[in-house]
């Protein structure tokens, strides 16, 4: 099973390695990264595989919702399906 996690916000350094690290300690592979910096806004979009995370799906996503609002950024995370079905005409 796959993951969507978006990240919007002020840019800064670390953005990128705080939700990897993440993902790294609950077994989350990053499949794909793309990012975008305009002006001093960050928007990055991660698909991550979930199958082998050692966390509930919920308590993961809410790790990084914490991390999110400790920096002051929006992240949101959000299986592949639910992702899919509100992106689909």
């Amino acid at each position: 099973m796959r993951a969507v996690i978006t990240v919007i916000g002020k840019d800064m350094v670390g953005i990128l390695a705080k939700v990897s690290a993440v993902c790294a300690d609950h077994q989350v592979n990053v499949l794909e990264v793309t990012q975008s910096i305009l002006q001093d806004l960050f928007a990055m979009i991660m698909m991550v595989d979930i199958d082998k995370s050692d966390i509930p799906f919920e308590q993961f996503a809410d790790e990084l919702t914490a991390i999110g609002d400790s920096m002051g950024l929006s992240i949101h995370t959000m299986h592949e399906d639910i992702f899919n079905s509100m992106h689909q005409i």
